[in-house]
């Protein structure tokens, strides 16, 4: 198999993320209503799938990396998966002593979690290395620009759908389409610096 470039990889993560929001705000919802156990699985699992292909989407990556690459990620992931552990024992503890109250729906918050932790880490180590972990020279469209246009999906469906969807789906529109927002804005100031000091 090929290497996937930044110019494959990136649309490929940002459509299943977007049949993700969409399952989420449209398939989810109806679980409850279901009366069929075997549909009402189908319909709790869908927003699995797109998940796991973006999860093969980043082992593809790992594993197709040279060896710097491999270790950026490998510990970006290690410590996601201390930060996380430590949060789920703090938590645990928590809801054992009946201070915090947690159901099963705080486990939908695990996935996101890792991939914020990880890539966080792995953009300050690559820093460390003076590895540029957000080039994306060799796209055709600069991942800045789809964060932003993801980002203002989000913020536009969540205002044309506020009378129709509860509060939890509204706010999960919001806040997915700030941080979208957030991070295009900041993609874009750090490549206009760069290309200012490279001609500079």
């Amino acid at each position: 198999m090929s290497r996937l470039s930044e110019k494959q990889y990136t649309p490929r993560v940002l459509v299943a993320m977007m049949f993700y929001t969409g399952l989420m705000l449209l398939a989810w919802p109806l679980v409850r209503t279901m009366a069929s156990v075997p549909l009402k699985v189908c319909l709790a699992l869908a927003p699995v799938v797109p998940m796991l292909y973006v999860i093969s989407l980043m082992a593809r990556r790992i594993r197709d990396s040279d060896e710097l690459e491999q270790r950026l990620h490998l510990v970006g992931l290690g410590v996601a998966t201390a930060v996380l552990g430590a949060l789920s024992l703090i938590g645990g503890f928590l809801s054992a002593a009946g201070i915090l109250k947690l159901d099963g729906a705080v486990l939908i918050w695990v996935f996101p979690v890792t991939v914020i932790c990880y890539g966080m880490t792995r953009w300050r180590l690559a820093r460390g290395y003076g590895v540029n972990a957000a080039c994306d020279d060799d796209a055709a469209v600069p991942r800045y620009v789809w964060l932003l246009l993801g980002g203002c999906i989000g913020l536009a469906t969540a205002w044309f759908s506020r009378h129709s969807l509860d509060d939890v789906r509204v706010g999960f529109l919001c806040g997915t389409g700030a941080g979208l927002l957030g991070a295009g804005l900041a993609g874009g100031i750090a490549r206009w610096q760069r290309r200012r000091q490279s001609h500079g």
